[in-house]
């Protein structure tokens, strides 16, 4: 492939505590006052974990509305850079769907061999519906906004529809498109605003090995193994699925490919890692397309198009695994006999009702999605969100990889892949987040 190279000097850097070693002190550090705080009952630090956690996901959660509506409109705007994007679009959400089948299957494979419901031992008597749930119809009717930034309201204030705002950066990026020449000036003002918005989500990241430890203390001091044992069938379930498909699955299709799957895992890494302990896609976002493009080789052009629409719809974990072990374990719960139809059910939404977990955050909305399309009882949801935020960790790592893994593949098959940079053993990280640096971007085709 031939490639074109833009040097730009950077100053030297010395080499500084590793990002994703500072993330793991920190989840060894939440481990350990966790304990603390549940075994000698230390309200005072429990409560302080969970400022400390919750502070960090409200940071993550207020950046979210400016970066993806400005990351959609950028990326439908670089289109017109690429060849065949049509083509290339059309590839990328095959591809999306042939994984989440693949995902589905496994998780129905492991819940049909290890019948985590009827080994359960929690009572159903106290199960409640959850407050929100999820419908195709409640699906079709969010992708319309209700407003320009994709706000709505409920009896907590003031959420966003992050599905609703992707369809309006689609919108917005295909009418500067569309209008051309005129729309330069605007085009300019978001791209400058995505940068900025990309840089305070840099230094919101950075605070990763702290928020790390509040949300994992947290987590530890809240449910500890008493909550976890009931379910712990359930639990382990959804770790080995999510393991399966992230060292198994994924592998298997980046050789298949002709990709060194060690060289996928040593460049995706810090994105899969910062999304297990933050747990959140959206989130994740700017550190994914960061790995993609400067540890994986991927053309810039394409990847900002794939990587946040991956980034809102390519859940895995959260929309393929899950639902499908909860499901079987909510009709176990309650002695419902699922029969070939409902599982072929529950692959069918997983595969196509994917984007209704963008819609309202949280795979709850997938859950309830699944469970209402097989009129199983709703009142199940209640009974898995106690553990909710330990299963979050695995499925939330699964979803980034495999948004990683998809853009590469797609690039590798149009010859829109930097193999030299793929195969390099140089890995960008966060720590060096924000400086400059050679990089090597591929040549498009027809370009």
């Amino acid at each position: 492939m031939s490639s074109s190279s833009v040097h730009v000097d950077a100053p030297a850097r010395r080499r500084t505590f590793p990002f994703w070693a500072q993330v793991l002190l920190g989840l060894g550090l939440g481990l350990l006052l966790g304990f603390l705080a549940r075994t000698f009952s230390l309200d005072w630090l429990a409560a302080t974990l969970k400022t400390v956690g919750g502070t960090f996901v409200s940071l993550l959660q207020v950046i979210v509305v400016p970066l993806v509506l400005t990351a959609i409109i950028v990326s439908i705007a670089n289109l017109r850079q690429v060849a065949n994007a049509a083509k290339l679009a059309v590839q990328t959400l095959i591809w999306f769907a042939v994984t989440a089948l693949i995902a589905v299957t496994i998780g129905i494979t492991l819940g049909l061999l290890t019948n985590p419901g009827a080994n359960a031992t929690i009572g159903t008597a106290g199960a409640e519906a959850p407050g929100r749930t999820g419908s195709w119809l409640d699906f079709l009717a969010s992708v319309v906004p209700a407003n320009i930034l994709g706000l709505e309201s409920d009896s907590s204030g003031l959420s966003f529809n992050v599905l609703q705002l992707v369809v309006l950066g689609i919108v917005l990026g295909a009418a500067a498109l569309a209008v051309g020449e005129p729309a330069e000036p605007f085009l300019g003002v978001v791209r400058s605003g995505l940068a900025i918005f990309q840089k305070i989500t840099w230094w919101i990241i950075k605070l990763a090995p702290i928020g790390t430890a509040g949300l994992i203390g947290r987590a530890v001091a809240d449910y500890g193994w008493d909550l976890i044992a009931p379910l712990a069938v359930f639990t382990i379930d959804v770790y080995v699925g999510c393991l399966i498909v992230l060292f198994v699955v994924y592998p298997l299709l980046a050789r298949a490919h002709g990709l060194k799957p060690s060289r996928f895992f040593a460049g995706a890494w810090p994105a899969i890692s910062f999304a297990f302990v933050s747990r959140s896609s959206v989130g994740t976002l700017p550190l994914t397309q960061r790995v993609v493009t400067r540890n994986l080789g991927v053309s810039e052009n394409y990847a900002s198009f794939a990587v946040p629409l991956g980034a809102t719809t390519k859940m895995d974990g959260c929309a393929a695994i899950y639902p499908a072990l909860a499901a079987i374990t909510v009709a176990q719960l309650f002695g419902v006999q699922l029969g070939v139809t409902d599982y072929l059910l529950i692959a069918f939404v997983s595969v196509v009702g994917s984007a209704a977990t963008a819609g309202i955050t949280g795979a709850v909305v997938m859950l309830t999605l699944t469970l209402s399309t097989l009129g199983l009882p709703l009142e199940g949801v209640g009974l898995l969100l106690a553990i909710d935020p330990i299963l979050d960790m695995i499925r939330t790592a699964t979803n980034v990889a495999g948004q990683a893994l998809i853009p590469t593949i797609v690039a590798k098959r149009n010859g829109l892949l930097d193999l030299d940079v793929y195969d390099s053993a140089n890995i960008d990280s966060i720590d060096d987040a924000g400086d400059t640096r050679t990089v090597r971007e591929p040549v498009l085709a027809g370009s």
